[in-house]
């Protein structure tokens, strides 16, 4: 059923009750929602809708420790900061700032040509399928050891690790064959944690990225505006319905942001094995393609902190989970 509803989920993502059943069927991927629901003290059942509105409000000290400015006082100094190369200290000095950093060539050329081959076997062997947007093909790593390698990789979550203060679990990959051409936006819309913040994203660049190829858009220091979440905009939606054009407000009002802000614009331009880490709250989205349907291929990973409660703040569902043994 999953398959099938990411497969489709264009048409019924707007019914809070698909949400309901679909729950009723995979409760056992809600163990992790469950455990931080007891945690931070919410009175709800996992099976029905949970947005930011139903959750408490959290304090200051609940922020990720370089969202704090004792945090960033601290961070030059901070021992495990020694831990990673001179160019990565580098880049995690500035995230503070900016709200991401760059690895250049993590990956190797071998690396990069398994990562593609395997994406391609699972699409030429029909193992994954693209989603409702026909460009994003959701958690290949659930089919696939060597991409599972991947997505764990530890010269990725070490730096995660230390950059949001805590254990960094990963939740879900993406691979993209094109660019996304996608609206500027935050993830906290659609991957959002409560305590806020304690989500990050790594870019993987498996080809060469150009202006004409539609690489990711990103706008630095944007990620210290306010979490734009439901109770922050008109999402048109109710009781029983997300919003007819919800997340179309939603970019409406994160455009308006970018623009009040004045924030600059930054195309990622890359080479194969380049990945790009990003803040919760970073505001980024893909670049139109000049050419239609070039060839842009990227894997994108999405983690969060393990002692946290992930939840999607449109579809406003929490998160299922894969439970690691």
């Amino acid at each position: 059923m999953r398959k099938w509803l990411d497969r489709y989920y264009g048409t019924l993502r707007k019914i809070k009750a698909n949400y309901v059943v679909l729950n009723l069927f995979n409760r056992k991927k809600l163990a992790h929602a469950q455990r931080m629901y007891r945690k931070y003290g919410i009175q709800r059942s996992v099976l029905l809708p949970i947005s930011s509105t139903d959750l408490p409000e959290t304090r200051t000290t609940d922020l990720p420790w370089l969202d704090t400015e004792a945090g960033v006082a601290q961070l030059a100094a901070h021992p495990g900061l020694q831990r990673f190369q001179a160019s990565t200290q580098e880049a995690i000095l500035a995230w503070p700032r900016n709200g991401y950093v760059i690895l250049r060539g993590l990956f190797s050329t071998r690396e990069v040509a398994e990562i593609n081959g395997e994406v391609d076997r699972l699409i030429r062997e029909k193992v994954v399928d693209f989603n409702f947007t026909g460009r994003k093909i959701m958690f290949a790593f659930h089919h696939s050891e060597l991409l599972r390698k991947y997505v764990h990789d530890r010269r990725i979550l070490d730096v995660m690790d230390f950059l949001l203060g805590k254990r960094m679990k990963v939740f879900q990959s993406i691979n993209f064959l094109t660019g996304s051409e996608q609206a500027a936006h935050s993830d906290s819309i659609h991957m959002t944690t409560y305590p806020l913040g304690y989500m990050a994203a790594a870019w993987i660049a498996l080809e060469e990225i150009t202006p004409d190829n539609g690489p990711l858009v990103y706008h630095p220091g944007s990620h210290k505006l306010p979490y734009l979440l439901n109770g922050q905009y008109d999402h048109g939606g109710n009781r029983f319905m997300i919003g007819e054009d919800a997340y179309l407000r939603y970019e409406q009002a994160v455009e308006r942001s970018i623009e009040e802000g004045h924030f600059e614009r930054k195309e990622l331009l890359a080479q194969p094995g380049d990945v790009l880490l990003w803040h919760a709250n970073l505001l980024h989205g893909g670049k139109k393609m000049t050419t239609p349907n070039a060839s842009r291929k990227s894997m994108v990973i999405h983690c969060f902190a393990d002692d946290v409660l992930c939840y999607h703040e449109l579809t406003q569902r929490a998160a299922m989970m894969e439970e690691e043994h």
